[in-house]
């Protein structure tokens, strides 16, 4: 959650740049800021779950935890780590639908979804099939699931948005 905080940094700062490009009507400029801050955020995130899955066991030991805890607290970590970019990108779109669409029900409906919709539905089925490892799982397919949703959003708004 910590690493995923960076997304809202962007995506509440990217926002305000991209808006002030576009009160300006400088809408180029605009798009060129929205198609950079998604690079950032998109290569961050990688970075930050590669970084984050070598970190994970001296953190956790740091943290206190012994034993068998090490190992599933190291398990459950990486499996965050390969959702991180997602949940990363997810914080910053949701700022900037609202900026770009002038209200927050795109936001919303994404947020609703990742939140409900699929958290709940791979909570109710990931477990019967992959016990105890599915529900750990479950965040991660949620969070994939949910960027799906949002790149079928923005790609079919690409006309309308001319972002790179």
């Amino acid at each position: 959650m910590g690493l995923s905080t960076l997304g809202f940094m962007i995506g509440t700062g990217g926002s305000a740049i991209v808006s002030k490009a576009l009160g300006e009507g400088r809408r180029d400029l605009a798009n060129q800021y929205f198609s950079m801050l998604v690079y950032v955020s998109a290569i961050g995130g990688v970075i930050l779950a590669v970084t984050g899955m070598f970190l994970l066991r001296p953190i956790a030991i740091l943290l206190g935890a012994t034993g068998e805890l090490v190992n599933l607290c190291v398990l459950y970590g990486r499996i965050l780590m390969v959702s991180l970019t997602a949940f990363l990108l997810q914080n910053v779109f949701q700022s900037f639908f609202v900026t770009a669409l002038s209200n927050g029900i795109v936001s919303t409906t994404i947020s609703f979804l990742r939140t409900l919709v699929f958290q709940v539905a791979v909570v109710l089925t990931l477990p019967i099939v992959l016990g105890i490892d599915g529900i750990w799982l479950a965040v991660a397919a949620a969070e994939l699931l949910t960027l799906t949703v949002t790149i079928w959003f923005l790609i079919n708004r690409r006309n309308q948005y001319h972002y790179a």
